[in-house]
């Protein structure tokens, strides 16, 4: 899995290969979290702990079609993935919530710049019922 991360990191960018040999390592990776289309890992801003359906943290995405098709991919691919939705609110940062099984993965959307991507994607993935305790105050 350093390796595979490793490519990612030192290029700052997704693998590179065929088609099939990418979307291999992101599978590998990111298991059963489908992505749209010809969009790449930006591996110096992700932080991906794990592997496969049970990795945890941050990938930061490139993508090459417009927020609002990115939006519609992701609304119709995870449900068909097994993922429920539980929040979806569009708009200039728009923002999906996801669960499946004991995991939440929360997607953020954003426009890219006018000479870089058109979508920057964040997906960020976490247990769904982590014991989570808010410091008490003294």
């Amino acid at each position: 899995m350093s390796a595979l991360v490793g490519g990612c990191a030192s290029s700052g960018d997704s693998a590179t290969g065929t088609p099939s040999e990418v979307q291999e390592v992101q599978t590998q990776l990111l298991g059963d979290m489908p992505l749209p289309a010809a969009s790449k890992i930006i591996g110096s801003d992700s932080l991906i702990i794990g592997r496969g359906d049970s990795w945890v943290g941050r990938v930061v995405l490139s993508g090459v079609q417009t927020p609002t098709d990115i939006y519609a991919f992701f609304q119709s691919e995870y449900p068909r993935a097994g993922w429920t939705t539980i929040s979806a609110v569009k708009s200039k940062t728009s923002i999906l919530v996801f669960t499946k099984g004991d995991r939440t993965a929360t997607v953020e959307l954003n426009e890219g710049s006018l000479a870089g991507p058109k979508t920057m994607i964040t997906i960020t993935s976490s247990p769904k019922n982590a014991n989570v305790i808010a410091p008490s105050r003294k």
